[in-house]
């Protein structure tokens, strides 16, 4: 097998934070081969400064009438000369990549005459995780070292953040609405500990309905990057999100998180993993008591630290 190894995933946050554990296995398994990832622009930084890769490509997700790009991203990857691919997104788009690096290449994923193929006709139902660590087993990667962040962190000191607080990620993707709990604001209103609000910019209004409920609440929105929202979640008390990345990434970072869902995902194929990560569920999420998301966080704060 060639010295080149190509990893690909291409998003969103959440899918790629936790991709994390499959990367640093597939680096402890290839030590001396040059491990390429393919993925898209948002995750660029946080994948070339991570300890998994020795080169990162941004172009994993051209526009299919973009002929000249998909054409361009075609000559790249054929001229990789990867030996073998794990394909961690495991999309048609991904599995169509392997025309593109050659059949040659031995293949981890579900395309057509994968070399190793997650033959599990039941993988779509697995959590994400386990479906991945699975994938890279049949592959014949057995060992996941324990997972080393360290070097996901940042400088917080312009932030002025409380000694003591809880982290809430009231957005979600845009064309989810249905994914956002409406109630943060009552839920900041019943906590002992100051909030602290974050998500993207477009999200400043949920802070701004969390701040007239919690006047004390501080809103982060659209001023943080990705190392920065970990940090920040390293040292929250607690997290409290809907099923979207930054909580994901709260989770990952050791946060003690909660995660709440309603009927538009479900928390057995891709709750947030952590070591004091949890989720409540309830159909609509609209129907989700304050009163009993804040009894949960509160089982959380009282977790040692």
């Amino acid at each position: 097998m060639s010295g080149q190894v190509l990893v690909i995933k291409l998003g969103a946050l959440g899918d790629f934070v936790q991709a994390f554990g499959p990367f640093a296995a597939i680096r402890a398994h290839h030590p001396g081969a040059r491990i390429t990832l393919l993925t898209t622009p948002p995750f660029a930084e946080l994948a070339r400064r991570s300890p998994w890769f020795d080169e990162v490509w941004t172009e994993g997700r051209p526009r299919y009438t973009d002929l000249r790009t998909q054409f361009r991203l075609f000559r790249r990857l054929r001229a990789g000369r990867f030996g073998r691919v794990y394909d961690l997104q495991t999309s048609p788009r991904s599995s169509r990549y392997r025309l593109f690096v050659g059949r040659d290449a031995e293949w981890s994923g579900v395309a057509r005459g994968a070399s190793h193929p997650h033959a599990n006709p039941h993988r779509n139902a697995m959590h994400t995780v386990d479906r991945q660590r699975e994938q890279l087993e049949m592959a014949g990667i057995p060992d996941f070292p324990a997972l080393e962040l360290g070097w996901l962190d940042a400088d917080l000191s312009a932030f002025d953040l409380p000694p003591r607080f809880a982290l809430l990620v009231p957005g979600a993707s845009p064309s989810r609405p249905g994914k956002r709990w409406p109630h943060f604001p009552e839920l900041a209103l019943r906590l002992d500990v100051p909030t602290v609000v974050t998500g993207g910019s477009g999200e400043r209004a949920l802070a701004e309905a969390i701040q007239a409920a919690a006047p004390g609440a501080l809103d982060l929105t659209g001023r943080t990057s990705l190392f920065e929202l970990a940090a920040i979640a390293r040292r929250a008390a607690v997290a409290v999100g809907n099923d979207t990345g930054p909580t994901h990434l709260a989770a990952a970072a050791g946060c003690p998180t909660l995660a709440l869902f309603g009927e538009e995902s479900d928390p057995a194929r891709c709750a947030p993993r952590g070591p004091a990560a949890t989720f409540l569920r309830q159909e609509p999420l609209s129907a989700l008591a304050p009163d009993r998301v804040a009894e949960s966080v509160r089982g959380l704060l009282r977790l040692p630290s």
